[in-house]
This record gives structure tokens, C-alpha cells and sequence, in this order.
């Protein structure tokens, strides 16, 4: 029997023991630490997602690819199997600890397939193991898999919450908001400052909006092309915009790079954009002298 029809006479075998077994390997997989702390509402919630899991397994042993992280067997379970891997690592467990779990799974099914095939079967038996213990390897990639790329959503997650966070929508007066940008500006930020403010005129109906960059250290031509292409979304939404907080090292570099800022409203501090802005509105405002007392 040549080593093709072996591997597919195997992989015939794992697929029928896994049909076979099915509730069997369930239950076993039901108290491994991947389901049992992740499906905490009833054990049988986590016998019905091994199921699930056993039918893709088999679904991929029916196909003959039993190495291949891509078979379509395991699109039926990939995404939960990425909830599962995600609900660990929020507990604390680490890709190691998530990895030593996935392969608790195919120790579980290798002990019974092992206690089933006992008898004078002999190299059949020996060749359905090791298809089976290949099966379970793959499964272990899609879990370290679905793993990542659960993470990877949370950590891009996570970046724009503290990109919200530190881009704050502030209400000065009524009818002027202002956003007052502290760090480093990359498209990223740039356009949850652009949503954030559009969002903020729309709800807030103001009429002013003020952009302070006296946090930004530098600005560059891409800062500059997103200031711009902001103050004129604004102005779309019906807003005048100002940009304040230009330092004298900022307007030398914005000078040096010829950049034409003159279709943009521009004044020295937030307190000077605001007295503006006021005043727009026909709100008076007077500069009282320092050290002057209030009567």
C-alpha cells in the first residue's frame, strides 16, 4: 500500500472515529480548561460547542487535508474558536497557557482513540493516531491563530479608544467648541480629530470651532494638509474654524516648508481664538489689566 493511500485510508479512519465518538470526545473536551472556563453558564453549553468543534475536525479529516490551516472545515468554528482564545487571554491567560490548552484537546482525543483501538489492528491503528494527532496539531495553529488575531483587534481597539481619549471635544461657550491637541498628529489622529469635531458641531449646533495646537511639536506638510482639510470640513458643517496656539518655532517651520496657511483663521493662544469666536457672537469681551481688582 503505497503512503498516499495510507494517509487517505487514515484520514478515512480518524474522520469515522470522530463521527463515532463524537459525544464521547465532547464530553471529555467539555472539562478542558479552554471550554470549561470560557461556557461557565452550563456544562452542556460547552458539550455543544465541542460538538461544533468535533464536526469541523471531522469535516477536515473528510476532506484529506489534514495539515492545512485553511480547510474550509474550519470556517464553521473559526470565529468561535477566536471568542474562546479571546475570553482566556481577557482572563489572563497568555498564548502559552492558551497554546498548552489547545493541545489538552488532542491528548483527550488520542486517549480514546487509543483505548478504542486496542486489539490486533497493529499498524492501521498506529497510522490513524498519528493522522489524528496531525488533525489536532492543525487545530492548535487555528486556536494560536484565531488567538492573534483576536488580539490584534483589541490592541487596534484599544488604540483608537486612547486615540478618542486623548482627542477630547471641549464646549468653551455656547455655540464654540474647541479641541485641544496635545501629541503627535499621523493620519490616524488626524481623522478621529476630523470625526470627532464634525460630530461635536452637529450635536452641539456650534457655530465656532477651535483647533489649539500649542501641544503639537511639530508640524510638517502632512499636519498642516490635515489642519487644512479639517477647518475645511467645518466650514462645510457650517462652522468657522480657528487654529490657535502657533508658536513662533512652528510658524518659522511652516514658513520654511511654504506652506500656504492664509485660507486658514489663525490666532496666537486658545484665549485669543475664543475672545474671537465670541465676539463673533456678539458677546462683548473686555481684557481686564493684571493685578486689577473686580468691583
Amino acid at each position: 500500500m503505497s503512503e498516499q493511500v495510507a494517509a487517505e485510508a487514515a484520514a478515512r479512519e480518524v474522520a469515522a472515529f470522530l463521527e463515532r465518538c463524537r459525544e464521547q470526545i465532547a464530553q471529555r473536551w467539555a472539562d478542558t480548561p479552554l471550554f470549561r472556563t470560557v461556557f461557565t453558564v452550563s456544562r452542556d453549553e460547552a458539550v455543544e460547542a465541542g460538538k461544533a468543534v468535533v464536526d469541523a475536525v471531522r469535516e477536515v479529516a473528510s476532506s484529506g487535508r489534514p495539515e492545512d490551516v485553511a480547510a474550509p472545515g474550519f470556517d464553521s468554528v473559526r470565529e468561535q474558536l477566536g471568542r474562546m482564545a479571546a475570553s482566556r487571554a481577557r482572563g489572563g491567560a497568555g498564548p502559552a497557557q492558551i497554546a498548552d490548552e489547545a493541545a489538552a484537546l488532542r491528548v483527550a482525543a488520542c486517549e480514546l482513540l487509543r483505548h478504542e483501538s486496542r486489539g490486533p489492528a497493529g499498524g492501521e491503528a498506529q497510522e490513524a493516531l498519528l493522522a489524528l494527532t496531525v488533525l489536532m496539531g492543525t487545530l492548535r495553529l487555528v486556536v494560536m491563530q484565531t488567538t492573534l488575531t483576536a488580539g490584534e483587534e483589541l490592541i487596534a481597539r484599544q488604540r483608537l479608544q486612547l486615540l478618542e481619549v486623548a482627542t477630547p471635544v471641549i464646549s468653551l461657550w455656547d455655540g464654540v467648541v474647541a479641541v485641544p491637541l496635545i501629541g503627535t498628529l499621523d493620519s490616524a489622529r488626524s481623522q478621529v480629530v476630523m470625526e470627532s469635531l464634525l460630530q461635536a458641531i452637529v450635536e452641539r449646533r456650534a457655530r465656532h470651532a477651535i483647533l489649539d495646537i500649542t501641544g503639537v511639536p511639530t508640524v510638517d506638510s502632512l499636519v498642516a494638509q490635515h489642519l487644512m482639510k479639517t477647518v475645511a470640513a467645518a466650514r462645510l458643517m457650517g462652522a468657522e474654524c480657528i487654529v490657535s496656539g502657533i508658536r513662533p518655532a512652528i510658524a518659522q517651520t511652516i514658513v520654511h516648508l511654504g506652506i500656504d496657511l492664509s485660507p486658514v483663521l489663525t490666532r496666537g493662544s486658545l484665549a485669543d481664538a475664543l475672545a474671537y469666536a465670541l465676539t463673533r457672537q456678539g458677546v462683548e469681551v473686555s481684557h481686564r489689566a493684571a493685578g486689577a481688582n473686580p468691583r
